[in-house]
C-alpha cells in the first residue's frame, strides 16, 4: 500500500469545500490551468524590460529623427507643419502609455518578488532573484497533480449519480 502524496493530502483537505460542485456540469476547476502556469513560467521580466527600453528608444528617435528632406518651398512648410502636428497629437499619449507600462512592469515585478518570498521560494543557483520559471514550475506541477485528483473525484461523483 503506497502512502498518499502531498497533493492527495491537500486535495482531501480542501475537497469538502468543493464537494457540492463535483459531478455537476457547472463544476469548474478552481486553480489556474496547468498550461497557463507553464506559459507564465516561460516569461522573463528582462525580456519585457528590454522591449520597453527599445520602445522608449524608438519613440525618442521618432522625435529627433523624423525624416526631413529639403523640400522645395510649400512642401517644406507642409512637411514642417505635418511633423509638428504629428508630435503634438501622437507623442504625448505614446509617451504617457509607455511610462504607464514601465510603472506597471516595475510594480508587477515587485509584487512577484514579494509573492515568491511569501512562499519561501529561493532563487536557483546562479540567479540573483527568483525567476518566473522557478516559481511557476512548482505551481505547474502542483496544479497538474491537483487537476488529476479533481478529475478523478468529479468522475467518481458522476458515476455515483
Amino acid at each position: 500500500l503506497s502512502a498518499p502524496t502531498v497533493v492527495v493530502v491537500i486535495f482531501c483537505s480542501v475537497s469538502h469545500i468543493f464537494s457540492g460542485m463535483f459531478g455537476l456540469e457547472t463544476c469548474v476547476y478552481p486553480l489556474p490551468e496547468p498550461q497557463d502556469l507553464f506559459q507564465a513560467s516561460q516569461m522573463k521580466f528582462e525580456d519585457f524590460q528590454r522591449d520597453l527600453r527599445k520602445l522608449r528608444k524608438d519613440l525618442n528617435g521618432m522625435v529627433v529623427n523624423l525624416p526631413y528632406k529639403a523640400f522645395p518651398g510649400i512642401l517644406k512648410l507642409l512637411f514642417t507643419q505635418t511633423k509638428l502636428l504629428f508630435l503634438l497629437i501622437y507623442f504625448p499619449p505614446a509617451k504617457t502609455e509607455l511610462e504607464t507600462q514601465e510603472k506597471q512592469l516595475e510594480d508587477t515585478h515587485k509584487i512577484f518578488l514579494e509573492l515568491s518570498l511569501s512562499f519561501s521560494v529561493k532563487p536557483k543557483a546562479g540567479e540573483k532573484e527568483v525567476s518566473p520559471n522557478t516559481f511557476f514550475s512548482f505551481w505547474h506541477e502542483f496544479s497538474t497533480d491537483f487537476k488529476d485528483q479533481w478529475k478523478k473525484q468529479n468522475k467518481l461523483m458522476l458515476q455515483e449519480r
